[in-house]
């Protein structure tokens, strides 16, 4: 009836507006409807799978946190990063587990993971960061003996990140930033 007051002789009403955005339509003989434009799915779309899932779930009791890093999952527990996980199709032979460790702890936890070694990714020297190579025969036994250690908060795995360091402003930076 509303409808009719303002748009007497008009059977469709259509605002222009962009492809994403909804049309709006006003029939002659009915109430303003919002149609969308093009039906919209009602599924989330997942990014990718995450790699070595069954680590994650081995850690659960400790309530662990991920963040991306460079490509990789990055596992923190508490205030220390314990592992990263990778799974990349270009680089195979440095997919797995990565454990982050320091060189001092490198030949006793070799004991404990003989098929771990340096990470070829990170340059020809060692670093603190060592793998559990995903195509080694015992992967998955090696990985949740890792989560053990870290559960039984074994020093030998895990390293507190150093914390982010502002950038000092310039006096010549902040002389361009008042005017």
């Amino acid at each position: 009836m509303l409808n009719q007051l303002f748009f007497p002789r008009c059977r469709d009403l259509t605002m222009k507006t962009s492809p994403d955005r909804k049309k709006l339509r006003v029939p002659h003989d009915g109430p303003l409807k919002i149609v969308p434009r093009k039906p919209a799915p009602c599924e989330f779309v997942p990014r990718k799978a995450l790699p070595c899932e069954f680590v994650l779930d081995a850690l659960d009791p400790l309530m662990p946190r991920t963040r991306l890093m460079f490509g990789c999952v990055a596992v923190y527990v508490r205030e220390k990063i314990v592992l990263a996980l990778r799974e990349k199709a270009g680089e195979a032979a440095d997919n797995g587990v990565w454990l982050a460790t320091t060189e001092e702890h490198h030949e006793s936890l070799r004991r404990d993971f003989p098929n771990m070694r340096s990470i070829g990714v990170l340059g020809k020297g060692v670093t603190g960061w060592q793998v559990l190579p995903s195509d080694a025969p015992d992967f998955e036994e090696a990985a949740l003996r890792a989560c053990e250690l870290i559960a039984a908060k074994d020093p030998r795995i895990g390293k507190v990140p150093k914390g982010r360091t502002r950038r000092v402003a310039t006096p010549a930076k902040t002389a361009r930033r008042a005017k």
